[in-house]
């Protein structure tokens, strides 16, 4: 009898394992459907996306699951455009403010991705078609990725950028001060060379793609001085600042957050920064998410047990049952 109760636990617990790991892999195809993008979520490790230090839903904090939707650089709202009253995407919001913010890895390498916002994109005007960066003057930029004729490679003489008034020029100034184009405050004091919003000055991009930036980086943007005075940069692998994100680096845009939930997997893992970034309100709040979780089934089950027994159809069984036992009537008769 106890070989059998044994078996019995054995097989019931093996069916809950299963019954999991089902309804996680539906889950994720379900978001995989939903998305497009393999895997369809990415968790937040630093703040530089950050609005408020305290967290808050609706921007991107440190220890936030972001769906992650497929999509090329041409999809792409970047602030610019966002802020252009005459463009057809002026007025776009995405994670508390213009222009969509976009996950992508540093000049493609298998590392954690960034997630920033899209600022602005560069396209090349006048191009020469050319395969490798010698066949290129001293005043162009080789873009190895640029089709002409529907071949890549091009030198680049002059740039584009949408939702701006700046067209066919050489190195790009733009200043977003709510008159040349739409105002992104730096939220830092201004001083010599540094204004208090983002200005990009004679910027010549190295190639076509994105200038992004973290909301949080007061106008620090990833592709370094070269394009706002004062600004830092990301590093690639070799040590070189980086260039506009490419398409090919792109690896979706970024859609809705779960908060604090990835969390978890920056308590546990053993790399990266942890929870050194992570709101401590975000800690609490997913500590009460976890505790509700836990309290759910004990506090539901009572109420639908008793839910269950005022039914009509309760009720009317217990009365059966009661009639079976006064006139003596087991149920295997």
């Amino acid at each position: 009898m106890e070989r059998l109760e044994e078996t019995s636990s054995v097989q019931l617990l093996i069916r809950e394992v299963l019954l999991a790991g089902g309804m996680i892999v539906i889950l994720i195809f379900a978001l995989y459907a939903h998305t497009g993008s393999m895997p369809p979520l990415v968790v937040v490790e630093s703040s530089s996306m950050i609005h408020d230090e305290n967290g808050e839903v609706g921007s991107i904090d440190a220890g936030d699951l972001v769906l992650v939707h497929d999509a090329s650089i041409d999809s792409l709202v970047t602030f610019a455009e966002a802020t252009d009253a005459s463009h057809r995407n002026y007025g776009y919001e995405s994670h508390g403010m213009e222009g969509d913010v976009v996950i992508y890895k540093k000049n493609g390498e298998a590392t954690t991705p960034i997630i920033h916002r899209a600022i602005l994109r560069v396209i090349p005007n006048q191009v020469v078609q050319a395969f490798n960066e010698s066949e290129c003057s001293n005043d162009a930029s080789y873009d190895s990725e640029w089709i002409v004729n529907g071949e890549a490679g091009a030198c680049v003489y002059t740039w584009d950028v949408p939702g701006t008034n700046v067209a066919n020029v050489t190195s790009i100034t733009l200043a977003f001060d709510g008159v040349q184009s739409g105002y992104y405050d730096c939220d830092r004091m201004a001083h010599a060379g540094v204004e208090e919003y983002l200005m990009i000055y004679e910027w010549v991009p190295s190639h076509s793609g994105l200038l992004t930036l973290g909301d949080a980086n007061q106008c620090s943007v990833d592709q370094g001085a070269a394009a706002v005075n004062g600004s830092s940069g990301l590093r690639t692998s070799d040590g070189s600042t980086l260039g506009p994100v490419r398409d090919s680096w792109v690896v979706g845009r970024a859609g809705g957050e779960i908060p604090w939930l990835g969390s978890v997997k920056l308590m546990v893992s053993g790399t990266g920064p942890g929870l050194t970034y992570v709101p401590s309100s975000s800690l609490m709040y997913l500590f009460l998410c976890i505790g509700a979780i836990l309290l759910m089934p004990i506090i539901i089950e009572p109420i639908v047990r008793k839910l269950f027994m005022s039914s009509p159809e309760y009720v009317q069984a217990k009365q059966e049952a009661g009639l079976l036992i006064a006139l003596g009537i087991t149920e295997e008769e």
